[in-house]
């Protein structure tokens, strides 16, 4: 029985960011397809928001067990509950499977080494198949909510380009939520604390997210708190 046991406890509460839910999976749903693995499931606060409506495999891969449990009991409730497998394990637990679409999301930040986990989503990987990271950004960011909630680093894009896989080519890299980096930058309104509270949760959902969400392409993504990297194995 696997015994890894999640240290966060902000997954409920950040469950209910709407805003950020649908800007961050804008970017990212294009890319799913085909039999997908969601590493680092959690409670599945993000399944339906990636899922696009394929028919697919969708394996929700969860090392913590009682996460797991809420997951699976939480996906009973979908229409297409009967395509979401929920597995507890690590991406050694799937030996010899294969899929079209790895997604990492805010979970690569938790895993120690991240280059060996990138390299194991390589080998699951179909060709013309694509792995998927959103992680926070900038090391210089990090703060008592990062490590509380179990981070060992944030990412920019030459230290998320370093752990690319070996024979996968980086198709896009881009920053997410310029605003919301400026506002922890100038006053470090959510990240310099243990946990945000529900309060300031809403004021950036409801107002910083939108307002970066104009932002960021005028910016051609070149600032945020967030980094996305998609990667595509040749056909």
């Amino acid at each position: 029985m696997n015994d890894f046991k999640y240290v966060g406890s902000e997954l409920d509460l950040f469950a209910v960011a709407r805003n950020w839910k649908s800007y961050w999976s804008s970017q990212i749903r294009p890319f799913v397809a085909g039999d997908v693995v969601e590493v680092g499931a959690g409670i599945g606060s993000n399944t339906r928001t990636l899922d696009a409506g394929g028919t697919g495999r969708w394996v929700c891969l969860e090392p913590d067990a009682t996460l797991l449990t809420e997951l699976t009991r939480k996906l009973q409730d979908e229409r297409q509950s009967s395509r979401y497998e929920p597995v507890c394990g690590t991406l050694h637990s799937l030996a010899g499977q294969q899929f079209d679409t790895i997604v990492y999301i805010d979970v690569l930040e938790h895993i120690e080494k991240d280059s060996e986990e990138l390299s194991e989503a390589a080998r699951h990987l179909r060709p013309g198949g694509h792995i998927i990271v959103l992680s926070p950004a900038h090391q210089r960011l990090y703060s008592p909510f990062d490590a509380a909630i179990g981070h060992f680093r944030r990412y920019n894009r030459s230290s998320l380009r370093a752990v690319s896989p070996v024979d996968l080519t980086l198709i896009r890299m881009r920053y997410l939520d310029s605003v919301g980096l400026l506002a922890s930058l100038a006053n470090s309104l959510f990240l310099r604390q243990s946990m945000p509270h529900k309060g300031q949760l809403q004021f950036w959902d409801n107002w910083i997210v939108p307002v970066s969400r104009v932002l960021d392409p005028l910016l051609f993504y070149s600032a945020g708190k967030t980094i996305i990297g998609i990667w595509r194995k040749s056909a």
